[in-house]
C-alpha cells in the first residue's frame, strides 16, 4: 500500500488533482515492479536477425504487435515540443485536473454488496453502542 496519495504539506492538505497524479505514478511503479517477462516471444530473436545491427525496429510487425503492452500514461505527454505547444502546452497538473473533472462527472461506483452493507451497519451499530456507554459513564 502506498501511503499519502493525494496529500500535500505533510498530509495537512488533501488535493484530488494530486491524487490523480499519485495514482498514475503508482500504476507506473506497479508496472516497473512487475518486471518484464522473458520468453521467446518477448526476446524477438527473429526480428533482431531480420533488422540487423543499426536497423529500425519501430516498423517491424513484432514491435507493432507488442507496443501497446508498455505503460501509457494519460498524464505524461511525451510528444516533441512543437506538437505539445500547438496543443496547448498543458503540463501534468493541468492534464490531471482535466482527468479529475472527467472522473467526477462520469464515474459510477459499483454498489456495495448486501454482505458489505450488513458488515458496515454492524460496525456502526457497535460503535454507537460503545459511544452511548461512554456518555452514560461520563454522565454518572
Amino acid at each position: 500500500m502506498i501511503y499519502g496519495m493525494g496529500m500535500l504539506e505533510l498530509g495537512i492538505t488533501f488535493d484530488l488533482t494530486q491524487l490523480v497524479i499519485d495514482n498514475e505514478i503508482a500504476k507506473m511503479v506497479r508496472a516497473a515492479v512487475k518486471g518484464v517477462e522473458v520468453n521467446d516471444e518477448n526476446i524477438a530473436l527473429e526480428s533482431i536477425k531480420q533488422v540487423g545491427p543499426g536497423g529500425n525496429f519501430l516498423s517491424t510487425k513484432h514491435t507493432l504487435e507488442h507496443m501497446k503492452e508498455q505503460s501509457h500514461s494519460k498524464l505524461i505527454d511525451r510528444r516533441m515540443r512543437e506538437p505539445w505547444e500547438s496543443s496547448g502546452s498543458k503540463d501534468m497538473t493541468e492534464r490531471a485536473h482535466e482527468e479529475l473533472l472527467l472522473i467526477l462527472e462520469n464515474h459510477k461506483p459499483e454498489p456495495l454488496s448486501a454482505e458489505t452493507l450488513s458488515s458496515l451497519r454492524s460496525i456502526v451499530k457497535n460503535a454507537e453502542g460503545e459511544l452511548k456507554e461512554k456518555i452514560a459513564k461520563e454522565a454518572a
